[in-house]
């Protein structure tokens, strides 16, 4: 029988160790790959085209949510499921709206994750008990979807992240392989668009919005 074959994507390698032994124990299943960061993701997910992924929303080089749009712009055939640390409604939605086939904590019980997998692998969508909480407590408050973040552009959070990562100019434009002066337009219009003087606006929005983590 063949097995469902798994792509993990996590920055944390212990992370992704507990995962794989998890799902290794399964019989029917077995993980083809791991990266540790979106654009390694992205290009595992090509290069292997598992029938599912495993993704983190917050990794470093580029953030969960567009890693799940880079993944099915180039394998639509990829079922995807997300997976954080915490039950943000905005990640939530827009991962679902993405396509993703559940959003799954990593603080649930390891049968939650072995549901989550047998629920994509049968086209049905998985969410763990908090991200579900989460959800209805949002729309019983109506949450707001007009934030600033949602009218970014994928080009843009791209490079929000990259400039809030210290990445130079130069740096971005070889990772995007974009022009010097494209990336410093993008910088511009950025700092206009949230409505920062320096550098150091785009960092704390970047941190204050979940594009980057400061780590301990």
């Amino acid at each position: 029988m063949r097995k469902l074959r798994i792509l993990l994507a996590d920055d944390h390698a212990l992370v992704r160790s507990g995962i794989r032994a998890l799902l290794e124990a399964q019989p029917d299943i077995e993980v083809v790959g791991e990266a540790d960061d979106g654009r390694e993701a992205i290009r595992l997910a090509r290069e292997l085209i598992p029938d599912i992924a495993i993704i983190d929303i917050a990794m470093p080089e580029l953030n969960g949510i567009d890693t799940l749009r880079q993944i099915f712009d180039a394998c639509p055939t990829i079922k995807v499921l997300a997976c954080s640390m915490y039950p943000d409604v905005p990640y939530i939605v827009q991962s679902l709206r993405l396509g993703a086939c559940g959003y799954l904590m990593k603080n649930s019980a390891k049968d939650d994750l072995i549901r989550a997998v047998q629920a994509a692998k049968a086209g049905k969508c998985f969410l763990s008990l908090d991200a579900t909480t989460q959800l209805v407590e949002g729309f019983v408050r109506k949450v707001d979807n007009e934030d600033t973040k949602d009218s970014l552009t994928s080009r843009e959070r791209e490079i929000l992240q990259l400039i809030a990562e210290g990445k130079t100019n130069k740096e971005i434009a070889n990772i995007l392989s974009l022009s010097l002066k494209t990336i410093e337009t993008h910088r511009t219009n950025l700092m206009k668009k949230l409505q920062v003087k320096e550098v150091t606006g785009l960092v704390q929005y970047a941190i204050r919005k979940g594009l980057i983590r400061l780590v301990n």
